[in-house]
């Protein structure tokens, strides 16, 4: 029975933060346009100690709240602008805010250590309790770190990927007599994925106000890719001393392209290697079984 209610606890806490995930956006558009109509506007206090509001304002965001701080002080090398940067890198920053990230890594901490002690406590004892306890609220701490850092890997892959054919359509509406920040915008018009979505964003700074340079090194950041980072410094050469972009970007082009075609075939010569152990592991022995199994079965009936 307590296996029971401790998994329909279990399964309403994944529910929830599911559900917070996915109502993010909604939840921070409507956010934003309630303060803009309510700005300026006066506020008289609350009567008899009644605070006004939804109880998602009332209680889900100071629980937030407490919950990354507590994250924080228990990793003091982390900040609220490194998280930040890290949610950005993996393509989850709009969906995603550093104090979320943060509550969601002590509450799966919190609910892992809970978990383990009530299973624990009834299965195998105190003492494996305590250990499990320790186990689960590290795993759980630990969990949404690994899950940002294969997404930023994955998006990482996929932008050296799209980088050749982003700057080949630069590279020809800079010859067709665009400037830099009028092709990076051709560009967003006319493909998809996580390297337009990083130009658009630095273009949207550019527009409010940004140096070319600073918005570019903000890209770079961002994304820890080689290629674009030398594409970067390349243009910000060739704004400083005056060379013809489109050339800048052609070299580009074919330099990122003959990168790209190197990391191929540096992956089509580890798949044997990587092919072997589950070979050796999963093939092998159901051979050996049908070639062998007939002859042994001859053998035991013999001897």
């Amino acid at each position: 029975m307590l296996v029971l209610g401790l998994a329909i606890v279990s399964l309403a806490f994944a529910v929830f933060l599911v559900g917070e995930v996915v109502t993010a956006p909604t939840r921070e558009r409507v956010g934003s346009i309630r303060r803009a109509a309510n700005y300026g506007a006066s506020r008289s206090g609350p009567m008899f100690g009644i605070t006004q509001g939804s109880f998602r304002e009332r209680a889900v965001t100071p629980m937030k709240t407490g919950l990354a701080r507590a994250v924080l002080r228990m990793n003091p090398k982390a900040s609220l602008d490194s998280v930040n940067r890290k949610l950005l890198g993996a393509g989850m920053g709009r969906r995603v805010s550093p104090t979320g990230f943060l509550a969601s890594k002590g509450m799966l901490a919190g609910g892992g250590a809970l978990a383990a002690i009530f299973v624990g406590a009834t299965a195998f004892g105190p003492k494996a309790s305590v250990f499990l306890a320790l186990l689960l609220g590290v795993i759980g701490f630990f969990l949404p770190d690994v899950f940002v850092a294969m997404k930023a890997r994955s998006r990482r892959e996929e932008v050296r990927a799209e980088l050749p054919d982003a700057l080949d359509l630069l590279a020809v509406s800079v010859e067709a007599g665009m400037g830099f920040d009028g092709a990076v915008a051709k560009v967003t018009e006319h493909m998809q994925g996580p390297l337009v979505e990083e130009f658009a964003l630095a273009l949207s700074e550019m527009r409010i106000g940004e140096s070319r340079e600073n918005a570019l090194k903000k890209m770079v950041e961002r994304v820890d890719a080689p290629e674009l980072a030398a594409f970067v410094r390349a243009i910000i050469q060739a704004d400083q001393l005056g060379i013809s972009l489109g050339r800048i970007l052609r070299v580009q082009a074919a330099d990122t392209r003959l990168r790209r075609q190197a990391a191929a075939e540096e992956k089509a010569m580890k798949a044997p290697i990587k092919m072997l152990f589950p070979t050796a592991l999963f093939i092998f022995p159901s051979m050996f079984l049908v070639i062998l199994g007939p002859a042994l079965l001859n053998l035991s009936r013999v001897f």
